[in-house]
Protein backbone atom coordinates (compact mmCIF):
# COMPACT_ATOMS: atom_id res chain seq x y z
CA UNK A 1 0.00 0.00 0.00
CA UNK A 2 1.46 3.35 -0.75
CA UNK A 3 1.26 6.49 1.18
CA UNK A 4 -0.77 8.22 -0.76
CA UNK A 5 -3.01 5.53 -1.19
CA UNK A 6 -3.63 6.33 2.92
CA UNK A 7 -3.49 9.78 2.55
CA UNK A 8 -6.60 9.46 -0.51
CA UNK A 9 -9.11 7.42 1.94
CA UNK A 10 -7.80 9.70 4.75
CA UNK A 11 -9.05 13.03 3.05
CA UNK A 12 -12.16 10.78 2.49
CA UNK A 13 -12.94 9.59 5.89
CA UNK A 14 -12.55 13.38 6.98
CA UNK A 15 -14.86 14.78 4.57
CA UNK A 16 -17.41 12.18 5.17
CA UNK A 17 -18.48 12.21 8.60
CA UNK A 18 -21.69 9.58 8.60
CA UNK A 19 -20.18 7.17 6.91
CA UNK A 20 -22.29 3.52 5.08
CA UNK A 21 -19.75 0.93 5.94
CA UNK A 22 -20.30 -2.51 4.20
CA UNK A 23 -17.85 -5.42 5.67
CA UNK A 24 -17.15 -8.79 3.89
CA UNK A 25 -14.82 -11.89 4.45
CA UNK A 26 -11.72 -9.71 3.70
CA UNK A 27 -12.09 -8.19 6.60
CA UNK A 28 -11.24 -11.52 8.88
CA UNK A 29 -8.29 -12.80 7.02
CA UNK A 30 -6.23 -11.31 9.35
CA UNK A 31 -7.92 -13.12 12.41
CA UNK A 32 -7.25 -16.16 10.68
CA UNK A 33 -11.04 -16.85 9.01
CA UNK A 34 -10.10 -17.61 5.34
CA UNK A 35 -12.50 -15.75 2.43
CA UNK A 36 -14.55 -16.78 0.09
CA UNK A 37 -13.34 -15.76 -3.39
CA UNK A 38 -9.71 -15.14 -5.37
CA UNK A 39 -8.42 -11.65 -6.55
CA UNK A 40 -10.74 -11.79 -9.68
CA UNK A 41 -13.96 -12.53 -7.59
CA UNK A 42 -14.23 -16.61 -8.11
CA UNK A 43 -14.96 -19.29 -5.66
CA UNK A 44 -11.45 -20.72 -3.63
CA UNK A 45 -13.64 -23.51 -2.78
CA UNK A 46 -17.03 -25.40 -3.34
CA UNK A 47 -19.84 -22.82 -2.44
CA UNK A 48 -21.75 -23.01 0.59
CA UNK A 49 -24.43 -24.95 1.04
CA UNK A 50 -27.81 -23.88 0.00
CA UNK A 51 -30.85 -23.52 2.37
CA UNK A 52 -32.76 -25.67 0.30
CA UNK A 53 -30.09 -28.37 -0.08
CA UNK A 54 -29.86 -28.19 3.77
CA UNK A 55 -33.72 -28.48 4.82
CA UNK A 56 -34.39 -31.10 1.90
CA UNK A 57 -31.52 -33.77 2.87
CA UNK A 58 -30.64 -35.57 5.77
CA UNK A 59 -27.35 -36.38 4.38
CA UNK A 60 -26.33 -33.03 3.73
CA UNK A 61 -26.93 -31.76 7.54
CA UNK A 62 -25.07 -34.63 8.85
CA UNK A 63 -22.32 -33.89 6.58
CA UNK A 64 -22.74 -29.94 7.74
CA UNK A 65 -22.60 -31.11 11.33
CA UNK A 66 -19.57 -33.25 11.07
CA UNK A 67 -17.18 -30.92 9.35
CA UNK A 68 -18.19 -28.26 11.24
CA UNK A 69 -17.38 -30.08 14.37
CA UNK A 70 -14.15 -30.01 13.19
CA UNK A 71 -13.81 -26.43 11.25
CA UNK A 72 -16.18 -23.94 13.44
CA UNK A 73 -13.44 -23.59 16.07
CA UNK A 74 -11.60 -21.33 14.06
CA UNK A 75 -14.54 -18.69 14.23
CA UNK A 76 -14.88 -19.68 18.05
CA UNK A 77 -11.26 -18.63 18.65
CA UNK A 78 -10.57 -15.66 16.17
CA UNK A 79 -9.81 -12.21 17.73
CA UNK A 80 -10.44 -9.02 16.19
CA UNK A 81 -7.97 -7.65 13.92
CA UNK A 82 -6.93 -4.33 13.04
CA UNK A 83 -8.81 -3.50 10.50
CA UNK A 84 -12.00 -3.87 12.99
CA UNK A 85 -10.36 -2.01 15.70
CA UNK A 86 -9.71 0.62 13.41
CA UNK A 87 -13.58 0.98 12.42
CA UNK A 88 -14.13 0.45 16.13
CA UNK A 89 -12.03 3.60 16.26
CA UNK A 90 -14.29 5.70 13.67
CA UNK A 91 -17.38 4.45 15.23
CA UNK A 92 -16.50 6.09 18.89
CA UNK A 93 -15.30 8.87 16.89
CA UNK A 94 -18.97 9.66 15.73
CA UNK A 95 -18.33 9.27 12.41
CA UNK A 96 -19.80 5.84 11.58
CA UNK A 97 -23.86 6.01 10.80
CA UNK A 98 -24.24 2.37 10.04
CA UNK A 99 -22.08 -0.87 9.90
CA UNK A 100 -23.36 -3.48 8.10
CA UNK A 101 -21.35 -6.57 7.98
CA UNK A 102 -21.83 -9.53 5.32
CA UNK A 103 -19.46 -11.58 8.09
CA UNK A 104 -21.12 -14.24 10.70
CA UNK A 105 -17.78 -14.05 13.02
CA UNK A 106 -19.30 -11.25 15.54
CA UNK A 107 -15.93 -9.75 15.50
CA UNK A 108 -16.77 -5.94 14.44
CA UNK A 109 -18.86 -6.14 18.31
CA UNK A 110 -15.67 -8.21 20.37
CA UNK A 111 -13.78 -5.18 18.33
CA UNK A 112 -16.21 -2.70 20.24
CA UNK A 113 -18.34 -1.56 17.45
CA UNK A 114 -22.01 -1.18 18.16
CA UNK A 115 -23.68 0.44 15.12
CA UNK A 116 -23.82 -2.93 13.88
CA UNK A 117 -26.41 -5.09 11.57
CA UNK A 118 -25.38 -8.57 10.65
CA UNK A 119 -26.74 -9.39 7.65
CA UNK A 120 -26.19 -12.65 7.53
CA UNK A 121 -26.69 -12.92 11.38
CA UNK A 122 -24.29 -14.64 13.66
CA UNK A 123 -22.91 -17.88 13.55
CA UNK A 124 -22.61 -18.45 17.22
CA UNK A 125 -26.74 -19.18 17.29
CA UNK A 126 -28.51 -22.10 16.42
CA UNK A 127 -32.00 -22.07 15.60
CA UNK A 128 -34.53 -25.18 15.83
CA UNK A 129 -36.55 -24.74 12.32
CA UNK A 130 -39.65 -26.45 13.99
CA UNK A 131 -39.84 -24.61 17.01
CA UNK A 132 -37.68 -21.66 16.91
CA UNK A 133 -35.80 -22.35 20.28
CA UNK A 134 -32.51 -20.86 20.13
CA UNK A 135 -29.31 -21.90 21.99
CA UNK A 136 -25.61 -21.02 21.99
CA UNK A 137 -23.55 -23.16 19.46
CA UNK A 138 -20.71 -24.26 21.41
CA UNK A 139 -23.69 -26.31 23.60
CA UNK A 140 -25.15 -28.11 20.34
CA UNK A 141 -21.22 -28.54 19.39
CA UNK A 142 -20.87 -30.13 23.03
CA UNK A 143 -23.97 -32.41 22.58
CA UNK A 144 -22.70 -33.69 18.78
CA UNK A 145 -19.36 -34.23 20.52
CA UNK A 146 -20.74 -36.30 23.01
CA UNK A 147 -22.98 -38.19 20.76
CA UNK A 148 -20.08 -38.56 18.27
CA UNK A 149 -16.77 -39.42 19.88
CA UNK A 150 -15.01 -40.95 17.50
CA UNK A 151 -15.41 -37.80 14.93
CA UNK A 152 -13.51 -35.61 17.19
CA UNK A 153 -10.18 -34.66 17.68
CA UNK A 154 -9.60 -34.86 13.69
CA UNK A 155 -7.86 -32.12 11.93
CA UNK A 156 -8.44 -30.24 8.56
CA UNK A 157 -8.16 -27.19 6.96
CA UNK A 158 -11.33 -24.60 7.45
CA UNK A 159 -13.58 -22.18 5.21
CA UNK A 160 -14.57 -18.61 5.91
CA UNK A 161 -18.06 -20.28 7.11
CA UNK A 162 -16.57 -23.21 9.72
CA UNK A 163 -16.61 -25.56 7.24
CA UNK A 164 -13.80 -28.22 7.33
CA UNK A 165 -12.64 -30.30 4.60
CA UNK A 166 -12.68 -33.90 6.24
CA UNK A 167 -11.01 -36.64 4.40
CA UNK A 168 -14.85 -38.81 4.36
CA UNK A 169 -16.88 -39.10 1.95
CA UNK A 170 -19.47 -41.10 4.16
CA UNK A 171 -21.18 -39.44 6.96
CA UNK A 172 -24.08 -41.78 7.15
CA UNK A 173 -23.38 -42.71 10.71
CA UNK A 174 -22.68 -39.39 12.44
CA UNK A 175 -25.47 -38.82 14.71
CA UNK A 176 -27.50 -35.12 15.02
CA UNK A 177 -29.06 -34.56 18.79
CA UNK A 178 -32.57 -33.76 18.83
CA UNK A 179 -34.21 -30.56 19.90
CA UNK A 180 -34.74 -30.54 23.74
CA UNK A 181 -38.15 -28.67 23.52
CA UNK A 182 -39.90 -29.88 20.70
CA UNK A 183 -37.71 -33.56 19.90
CA UNK A 184 -38.11 -32.94 15.90
CA UNK A 185 -36.32 -30.31 14.55
CA UNK A 186 -34.04 -29.45 12.34
CA UNK A 187 -31.24 -27.51 14.00
CA UNK A 188 -29.66 -25.10 11.28
CA UNK A 189 -27.46 -21.89 12.52
CA UNK A 190 -28.87 -19.00 12.89
CA UNK A 191 -27.35 -17.37 9.16
CA UNK A 192 -28.74 -16.99 6.00
CA UNK A 193 -27.24 -19.62 4.06
CA UNK A 194 -26.56 -19.19 0.36
CA UNK A 195 -29.92 -19.25 -1.23
CA UNK A 196 -31.61 -17.97 1.70
CA UNK A 197 -33.31 -14.41 1.93
CA UNK A 198 -31.92 -11.92 4.44
CA UNK A 199 -35.16 -10.75 6.66
CA UNK A 200 -36.60 -7.58 5.17
CA UNK A 201 -36.32 -6.38 8.41
CA UNK A 202 -32.15 -6.06 8.14
CA UNK A 203 -32.35 -4.78 4.65
CA UNK A 204 -34.54 -1.95 5.20
CA UNK A 205 -32.44 -0.66 8.58
CA UNK A 206 -29.78 -0.86 6.28
CA UNK A 207 -31.45 1.07 3.62
CA UNK A 208 -32.39 3.91 5.75
CA UNK A 209 -29.19 3.88 7.51
CA UNK A 210 -28.05 4.05 3.81
CA UNK A 211 -30.32 6.99 2.84
CA UNK A 212 -29.00 8.82 6.06
CA UNK A 213 -25.59 8.75 5.42
CA UNK A 214 -23.36 10.59 3.48
CA UNK A 215 -20.82 8.43 2.07
CA UNK A 216 -20.18 4.77 1.58
CA UNK A 217 -17.52 2.81 2.22
CA UNK A 218 -17.07 -0.82 1.62
CA UNK A 219 -14.55 -2.59 3.19
CA UNK A 220 -12.96 -6.95 2.19
CA UNK A 221 -15.83 -7.69 -0.32
CA UNK A 222 -15.75 -8.61 -3.91
CA UNK A 223 -19.98 -7.49 -3.52
CA UNK A 224 -20.26 -10.73 -5.82
CA UNK A 225 -23.04 -11.65 -3.77
CA UNK A 226 -26.55 -9.20 -4.46
CA UNK A 227 -27.19 -9.10 -0.25
CA UNK A 228 -24.10 -6.70 -0.45
CA UNK A 229 -23.82 -5.16 -3.83
CA UNK A 230 -27.71 -3.67 -3.75
CA UNK A 231 -26.54 -1.38 -1.06
CA UNK A 232 -23.33 -0.18 -3.50
CA UNK A 233 -26.26 0.37 -6.73
CA UNK A 234 -28.36 2.37 -3.99
CA UNK A 235 -25.50 4.44 -3.00
CA UNK A 236 -25.07 5.20 -6.71
CA UNK A 237 -28.32 5.70 -7.48
CA UNK A 238 -28.12 7.87 -4.55
CA UNK A 239 -25.05 10.15 -5.89
CA UNK A 240 -23.37 9.10 -2.67
CA UNK A 241 -19.23 9.00 -2.90
CA UNK A 242 -18.14 5.58 -2.87
CA UNK A 243 -14.56 4.34 -1.22
CA UNK A 244 -13.93 0.82 -1.21
CA UNK A 245 -10.69 -1.42 0.28
CA UNK A 246 -10.14 -5.02 -1.16
CA UNK A 247 -8.04 -7.34 -2.47
CA UNK A 248 -8.81 -7.90 -6.10
CA UNK A 249 -11.93 -7.00 -8.42
CA UNK A 250 -15.53 -6.24 -7.15
CA UNK A 251 -18.79 -6.27 -8.96
CA UNK A 252 -19.38 -2.35 -8.40
CA UNK A 253 -15.88 -1.45 -9.66
CA UNK A 254 -17.59 1.22 -11.61
CA UNK A 255 -19.22 2.91 -9.13
CA UNK A 256 -16.31 3.61 -6.59
CA UNK A 257 -14.90 6.94 -6.71
CA UNK A 258 -11.70 5.57 -4.83
CA UNK A 259 -10.41 2.45 -4.58
CA UNK A 260 -7.45 0.61 -2.71
CA UNK A 261 -6.12 -2.73 -3.26
CA UNK A 262 -4.40 -3.48 0.08
CA UNK A 263 -4.70 -5.33 3.74
CA UNK A 264 -7.97 -3.64 5.33
CA UNK A 265 -6.51 -3.42 8.30
CA UNK A 266 -2.91 -1.99 7.13
CA UNK A 267 -4.83 0.33 4.61
CA UNK A 268 -7.25 1.61 7.51
CA UNK A 269 -4.58 1.96 10.59
CA UNK A 270 -2.38 4.22 8.23
CA UNK A 271 -5.93 6.27 6.89
CA UNK A 272 -6.51 6.68 10.75
CA UNK A 273 -2.69 8.24 11.56
CA UNK A 274 -2.67 10.48 8.58
CA UNK A 275 -5.96 11.72 10.00
CA UNK A 276 -4.38 12.17 13.16
CA UNK A 277 -1.43 14.06 12.31
CA UNK A 278 -1.53 17.70 11.60
CA UNK A 279 -0.61 18.66 7.49
CA UNK A 280 3.59 19.68 7.82
CA UNK A 281 3.78 23.29 8.78
CA UNK A 282 0.13 23.12 10.89
CA UNK A 283 1.00 24.37 14.05
CA UNK A 284 -1.04 23.03 16.71
CA UNK A 285 -2.28 25.37 19.42
CA UNK A 286 -2.33 24.45 23.02
CA UNK A 287 -3.67 26.19 25.80
CA UNK A 288 -1.36 28.40 28.05
CA UNK A 289 0.41 26.88 31.02
CA UNK A 290 -1.22 28.00 34.41
CA UNK A 291 0.25 30.59 36.15
CA UNK A 292 1.41 29.65 39.80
Amino acid sequence: MSDSSASLLATFLSRHSRLFVLTGAGMSTDSGIPDYRDQQGAWKRAPPMTHQTFMHSDIARRRYWARSLVGFQALSEARPGRAHRALATLERGGRIEQLVTQNVDGLHQRAGSRRVIDLHGQADVVRCMHCGATQMRHAVHAALARINPHWTGQEASVGPDGDADLAHDDFGDFSLPSCARCGDGIFKPDVVFFGDSVPRSRVDAAFAALERADAMLVVGSSLMVYSGYRFARRAAELGKPMACINMGRTRADALFSLKVEASAGETLDAALRTMATPPAGEVVSQAPAART
